[in-house]
């Protein structure tokens, strides 16, 4: 549990690709109304293809690490990658730890299974693949055939 622990940490204090870019498809602003945390989040495509995924994270460690996690895994990735990640990041988020994760889908975000056990942590780790599912539904691509809003 250290090693989860530490690459939280890591990913909260230095979180990958983090910033708004340009050029950009679609843009989304969440936020979690139960602690304040927020994420705007842009995506750009090329086709099938997340040319760019670019965000804003302000709030707890969990959700900043969440995002960067995110946009480490996806950044470059075709649609269906992203909605098999998509799919196994929330079974794992929402298993209330009964999904311990594959690290070989899901990466760092495998670290996130333990919030899983923290149903009020629970909103800030799907905060921004929340955003990245409702991006891309404006760009008319669906990550999931749930409703998620």
């Amino acid at each position: 549990m250290d090693l989860y622990q530490e690459l939280i940490i890591e990913h909260a204090k230095r979180p990958h690709r983090a910033g708004l870019r340009e050029p950009f498809d679609a843009e989304v602003h969440h936020v979690n109304p139960t602690c304040g945390d927020e994420v705007t989040l842009r995506v750009a495509r090329d086709g099938d293809l997340l040319s760019d995924i670019s965000y804003d994270s302000l709030g707890c460690s969990i959700s900043v690490a969440s995002a960067s996690m995110l946009a480490d895994l996806l950044t470059g990735a075709d649609l269906d990658t992203a909605r098999t990640t998509f799919a196994a990041v929330h079974a794992m988020l929402t298993s209330k730890g009964a999904d311990a994760g594959d690290e070989a889908v899901i990466g760092d975000a495998v670290a996130l299974a333990g919030v899983a056990k923290f149903p009020a942590r629970v909103k800030c780790a799907l905060l921004s693949w929340m955003a990245l599912a409702d991006a891309l539904a404006t760009t008319g691509a669906n990550l999931s055939e749930e409703s998620h809003v």
